[in-house]
């Protein structure tokens, strides 16, 4: 997590690092899918809307049970949604930060 400094010592009064409505929406969250129905249901469905509503501007997915990358970007107020799941492919972002990496980095463990 990467933070201004108002936004560290904002942060430093809270034993958890809890997004609250009064600090500015983070420009990406990563949640990483843990296995069951329940918890698929929550980073796919419940936070989608969340964040979306939150303001959130990009919100990535990394599912190790389907060996995808999912990348949401709000427009307009509703996500748009990239999936990549080529493993070989390069995935290149100019935002929130310029990153290029292949799937295969992130999933090293599915050769």
């Amino acid at each position: 997590m990467v933070l201004t400094p108002e936004g560290a010592a904002k942060l430093a009064q809270y034993k958890r690092s809890t997004i609250i409505v009064d600090m500015p929406p983070p420009s990406l969250v990563v949640e990483v899918v843990s296995p069951g129905k329940k918890n698929r249901d929550r980073d796919y469905r419940f936070k989608r809307s969340e964040y979306a509503a939150r303001g959130i501007e990009h919100y990535w997915i990394i599912d190790p049970q389907d060996k995808k990358f999912v990348c949401l970007e709000l427009q307009d107020g509703l996500y748009e949604e990239k999936i990549f799941n080529n493993f070989r492919e390069t995935i290149s972002f100019e935002r929130p930060f310029e990153l290029k990496i292949k799937l295969e980095e992130i999933f090293f463990d599915a050769f």
